[in-house]
């Protein structure tokens, strides 16, 4: 008896290891995901043959969206949309007249695609608590979000997080990365 226990014991912990040992195997994310960023290609939206612009039929029509040229032109515009941040003065959650030039744009970009959503992502520099910096980076994304809502933009279709001093665009120490940290940034869903 105490024998067949041993062995149940024993083949037990190998399906465990086993079960284990596969849960952690890599798994693949087919490129026609939104959001998946293998290689550049991709991240421009297009699929390995470069069609289907990475999102499927039924939601570019969702975004009155049709044709190829206007796929990649959404595509381009969307990129440029979310790599643009603003950038807020030390302490301050004011918009600069370049900050407000940027989000002219974005107005306009919103207003052309209006079913697309838009998380503004508020950030601070390192210096600062952890809370007064994430209360600081709440009202740099509010102030960004009231700027696009007093434009005409849907609120509805705009969120605000707040990640204070927690991701760092630069890594410096210093007044140079610091700047750069002091941002708002937006992200899309579509």
């Amino acid at each position: 008896m105490r024998k067949s226990w041993g062995r149940c014991v024993y083949l037990s912990l190998v399906v465990v290891l086993v079960l284990a040992a596969g849960a952690c195997q890599k798994k693949t994310v087919p490129a026609s995901q939104p959001g998946y960023m293998a290689d550049s290609s991709v991240s421009a939206g297009m699929g390995p043959s470069g069609a289907g612009l990475g999102l499927d039929d039924a939601r570019w029509r969702e975004l009155g969206i049709a044709g190829e040229a206007e796929k990649r032109e959404f595509l381009e515009k969307a990129q440029a949309f979310e790599n643009q941040d603003i950038y807020f003065d030390f302490d301050s959650y004011v918009l600069s007249e370049p900050a407000k030039r940027i989000m002219d744009g974005k107005v306009a970009f919103l207003r052309k695609y209006p079913r697309v959503k838009v998380t503004i992502e508020g950030h601070c520099d390192e210096r600062g608590t952890t809370e007064y910096n994430l209360a600081l980076g709440e009202r740099r994304a509010h102030s960004a979000l009231q700027y696009l809502v007093n434009s005409g933009i849907s609120q509805s279709n705009l969120s605000t997080i707040s990640y204070g001093k927690e991701r760092p665009a630069a890594p410096g120490h210093d007044e140079a990365s610091w700047a750069k940290n002091r941002r708002a940034h937006f992200v899309l869903q579509y």
